[in-house]
C-alpha cells in the first residue's frame, strides 16, 4: 500500500511541476501553447468566414467553454486524475505481471517500426477505439446523461469541442489505455497524435465550412513538409536544398487537393457532418445518434451510422429537454450524479 501512496504523491507533484513548466516555458513541444495557437487560429477563421453568419462571435457560453477547455486538459488532471490514474495503471500492470508474467509496459510491438508508421497506426487505433467509446456514451443510460453536457451546446463554435463532463476524461482514458499500451505508444508519439486530433476536433466543432479540396491540400502540405524535412524518420530525400523542399511541399499540396479533395469529407470528420451529431432530434432510424467519429468519418460509413441529409447549417442543436439543463459549470459537473 505504501508503494501506491508514493506513486500517487509522485504523480501529483510530477503533474504540478509539468503544468507549471508548460505555462512558464513556451516552446514547440509545449502542449499548453499549442492549445492556445490552434484555438486562436480557428477563432480568427470563424471571425473572417463564419458559416452561420447570424451567429454572434462571442456566442452564449463562449467563455464557459473556454474554461472547459483548460479545465478538461489541465486542471482536472492536476486536481486528482493524473495522480489517481498513475496508481490504477501501476496496480493494473502489477496485476497482469503477477497473474501472467507479461510486462505490459515493456511490450512494444512497434519498436522496430519507423516513427511515421508508429504515429499512423497509433492515430488510427486510438480513433477507432474512441469511436466505440463515443457510441457507448450514447447507449448506456448513465453515460448518456453525462454526455448531455457536450450536447447542451446551442450554437457551434470551436470551444464547444472541449465542453464535456469530467467523467468523460475517465471513461475515454481508461478504455483507450490498454490498446495504446499494448502498441507501446510513448509520450512523444501521443503528444504528436494529440496535437493533430486537437486541430481536427476544433475544426469539426467550428463555425466554418471548408471545401474538400482545401482540407485535402492542407493534409497534402503536411505530408509534403514531412517528406521535405525528413521528419518522423521519413528518409526519401537526402539533404535537399530549400527550393527542392518548397517544390515538394507545393506539389504535395496540389496533389492532396486534387486526389484527396473529393474524399476528404468521407475520410475525415467535418463541420457539415458533425453538426448532425449535435442535432436536437435524431432520425428514427438512428435513435441513439449518428456520426460518432472524432477525427475519422470512415468508421461511420463502414458501420452504417453516417447521416448527412444536407449541409445542416441552420438545424436546431441540443436535445429534447435542453432548455431545463443546468447552464453553469457546477450544475453541469454534478449532472448525472444526482437526480
Amino acid at each position: 500500500m505504501g508503494h501506491y501512496i508514493e506513486v500517487f504523491w509522485n504523480g501529483y507533484r510530477g503533474y504540478a511541476a509539468y503544468l507549471w513548466h508548460e505555462i512558464s516555458h513556451p516552446g514547440w513541444h509545449n502542449y499548453f501553447y499549442w492549445l492556445l495557437l490552434v484555438s486562436l487560429f480557428f477563432f480568427l477563421v470563424e471571425v473572417a468566414r463564419p458559416w452561420r453568419a447570424a451567429q454572434p462571435i462571442f456566442r452564449k457560453d463562449f467563455w464557459l467553454d473556454l474554461f472547459y477547455m483548460f479545465f478538461n486538459f489541465f486542471l482536472f488532471s492536476l486536481l486528482i486524475y493524473n495522480a489517481a490514474s498513475d496508481v490504477i495503471v501501476q496496480a493494473f500492470n502489477d496485476g497482469i505481471r503477477g497473474l501472467s508474467g507479461f510486462d505490459l509496459q515493456a511490450a512494444n510491438p512497434l519498436r522496430h517500426f519507423p516513427l511515421w508508421a508508429v504515429l499512423l497506426i497509433g492515430f488510427v487505433v486510438r480513433d477507432f477505439v474512441q469511436w466505440w467509446i463515443h457510441r457507448l456514451l450514447h447507449r448506456v443510460p448513465y453515460l448518456r446523461e453525462i454526455h448531455k453536457v457536450h450536447h447542451s451546446v446551442a450554437q457551434k463554435v470551436f470551444p464547444a469541442h472541449q465542453r464535456y463532463h469530467w467523467m468523460e476524461n475517465v471513461v475515454y482514458r481508461s478504455l483507450e489505455y490498454l490498446p495504446l499500451a499494448l502498441l507501446g505508444i510513448g509520450l512523444y508519439d501521443f503528444f504528436i497524435i494529440h496535437i493533430f486530433t486537437l486541430a481536427v476536433g476544433h475544426y469539426n466543432h467550428s463555425n466554418i465550412s471548408v471545401p474538400g479540396w482545401v482540407t485535402g491540400g492542407v493534409l497534402g502540405s503536411l505530408v509534403g513538409l514531412v517528406i521535405a524535412t525528413g521528419g518522423f524518420e521519413v528518409q526519401l530525400l537526402e539533404n535537399p536544398p530549400w527550393w527542392q523542399q518548397l517544390v515538394v511541399v507545393l506539389g504535395a499540396m496540389g496533389l492532396g487537393g486534387l486526389v484527396l479533395g473529393p474524399l476528404m469529407k468521407r475520410l475525415f470528420n467535418s463541420p457539415e457532418m458533425h453538426i448532425w451529431h449535435h442535432a436536437h432530434d435524431f432520425p428514427d432510424t438512428h435513435q441513439y445518434g449518428v456520426n460518432f467519429g472524432l477525427s475519422l468519418a470512415v468508421w461511420d460509413y463502414l458501420f452504417g451510422t453516417a447521416y448527412v441529409p444536407h449541409e445542416g447549417r441552420d438545424i436546431r442543436l441540443g436535445f429534447p429537454g435542453v432548455e431545463d439543463f443546468p447552464e453553469d459549470f457546477v450544475g453541469q459537473s454534478l449532472h448525472g450524479w444526482r437526480k
